[in-house]
């Protein structure tokens, strides 16, 4: 998830959202997963359901590639290092055990999310209050309430739906200044024949982060606003209405940062996030899961993640699993 544009006082988002809906309270004071709570077995096994071939792929991106991995700017690439292998054998500073059998270990240095990952459910806040209106105080030093550990606990299964909103578009991938709207996501599964149920899992596929492998990374990072979701009442209660349980994409912030428009930085966190429970699920890579769902034109499957179980967490990384 990325930082708040400059331009973008709390003051703004609360004036903006004053109308929003909210799920606080809906399933209890002490609620921390929000919108998970939608999947119950009757949802699990809908996913199940769109088991046809035993098709499984993973969504996630790879941690410490040589290239960079595509993480926020403001946030340092992961560090993996080894701590001991056969070179400490080889000097004496290590020994074998008995009978001979030696080992590796290694250690990474790495922000929670900067990768694939779940954001906790009071990630974002304004007016002092996150989702359940539990205080913004509540995250000093720790999230004591609203951190990954209850979602991490809970797991999330479903139905999950894949769009390709680049291809709706006609690109390959959005770039900066590429707005999504409702009837954006409307008419991409009308024209991909799929059928949006309440209590799904909506994934985009949005295809922005994989233009870092194709523009020099001056022009890629140049005024970096990513493209994707913008708000509109309208966006929101469709969302409230579906009882949408999470929200994926393969982009750092699941919005775009900043819609002129809009003159608010990332109203969805607020608006999905904070005030309806939607989980985010974020940087994930829909690449194999989008060929083959052009290719096969199953665009439904069973989706499937579990975060770390991070105590006191802002977010965990997560392999999202997919079966068709």
């Amino acid at each position: 998830m990325c930082q708040q544009h400059a331009k973008s006082p709390l003051s703004g988002m609360a004036a903006l959202l004053a109308a929003s809906p909210r799920n606080w309270g809906r399933w209890g004071d002490d609620d921390e997963v929000g919108a998970l709570n939608f999947l119950g077995n009757a949802e699990v096994l809908a996913g199940v359901a769109c088991i046809r071939s035993g098709k499984v792929i993973t969504c996630g991106e790879r941690i410490g590639s040589p290239e960079g991995d595509p993480i926020w700017p403001g946030r340092a690439q992961p560090r993996r290092y080894n701590t001991q292998d056969k070179s400490h054998y080889q000097s004496g500073t290590a020994m074998p055990f008995a009978g001979g059998a030696e080992f590796s270990d290694d250690k990474i240095d790495m922000f929670l999310q900067g990768s694939t990952q779940y954001d906790a459910i009071g990630h974002v806040w304004f007016d002092d209050q996150m989702y359940n209106g539990y205080p913004a105080g509540d995250s000093i030093g720790g999230m004591r309430r609203g951190s990954i550990l209850p979602i991490a606990e809970k797991g999330i299964a479903g139905r999950g739906v894949l769009l390709d909103m680049a291809a709706w578009k006609g690109k390959f991938a959005l770039e900066k200044g590429d707005l999504l709207h409702l009837d954006d996501i409307l008419g991409a599964a009308q024209r991909q024949g799929v059928e949006l149920r309440k209590r799904d899992i909506l994934c985009l596929r949005i295809g922005f982060l994989q233009l870092r492998f194709r523009q020099p990374a001056e022009e890629f990072f140049r005024d970096f606003v990513e493209p994707g979701l913008t708000y509109s009442p309208e966006l929101v209660q469709w969302f409230s209405d579906m009882e949408i349980a999470a929200l994926c994409t393969d982009t750092i912030s699941n919005e775009t940062q900043y819609d002129p428009a809009v003159g608010v930085g990332i109203p969805l966190h607020g608006a999905l996030l904070r005030n309806l429970g939607i989980s985010f699920n974020e940087l994930c890579n829909f690449e194999k899961l989008a060929e083959d769902c052009h290719n096969d034109g199953q665009w439904d499957f069973l989706y499937t993640a579990a975060p770390l179980k991070i105590v006191d967490g802002c977010g965990a990384p997560v392999n999202v699993l997919v079966i068709k």
